[in-house]
């Protein structure tokens, strides 16, 4: 499995990201399991790797969280949805059912 953590310089929710992604990996039994840390620094690097905003976890290089049909990258921060509220970040529970879909 790979597992990459895309982010933008000064991302408030990168290290939120990469906790509750840390942790959902401890819980499926791989907490030695890589992550690769991507800086995203263009708004040409940002469309070709279908960057959605700031943090994006991709597992086996898909975004578990991408909303369907075609939609423009860029240099933003994202934001996510648990239980109807706004967070950085998603949750672990959410997470693990996304490395568990590809495990």
């Amino acid at each position: 499995m790979e597992v990459s953590l895309l982010y933008i310089r000064d991302c408030p929710n990168r290290s939120l990201a990469q906790a509750r992604l840390g942790e959902a990996l401890a819980r499926i039994g791989q907490p030695d399991q890589a992550i690769d840390l991507i800086l995203i620094t263009s708004v040409d690097e940002a469309e070709e790797l279908h960057f959605k905003g700031s943090p994006t976890i991709l597992v086996d290089g898909v975004d578990p969280w991408a909303p369907p049909g075609p939609a423009p990258g860029g240099l933003a921060c994202r934001m996510y949805r648990i239980d109807g509220q706004a967070s950085g970040a998603p949750s672990v529970e959410e997470i693990v059912q996304a490395l568990t879909r590809k495990t």
